[in-house]
């Protein structure tokens, strides 16, 4: 599967975009001035991410390389 694949089906499960959930992400502190919170673990924000949204290991994955700065 593609990333935008991966992309494309988080937003159909959820409603969600790579830019809303960097929003989501900001409010819980896991960015901070737009770049990752050096004090919280990839494992925190996928957990987060399968708890919270449902998502798969690897969807969840696929939004945090976006937090990373894969472009959508």
């Amino acid at each position: 599967m593609s990333f935008q694949a991966y992309i494309d089906n988080i937003k159909t499960k959820t409603g969600k975009t790579p830019s809303d959930f960097k929003k989501l992400a900001e409010e819980k502190n896991f960015i901070i001035e737009g770049k990752l919170n050096p004090n919280i673990k990839a494992t925190e924000i996928t957990n987060w991410l399968k708890d919270e949204f449902q998502l798969g290991h690897g969807h969840a994955m696929a939004i945090f390389a976006t937090f990373k700065g894969k472009t959508e």
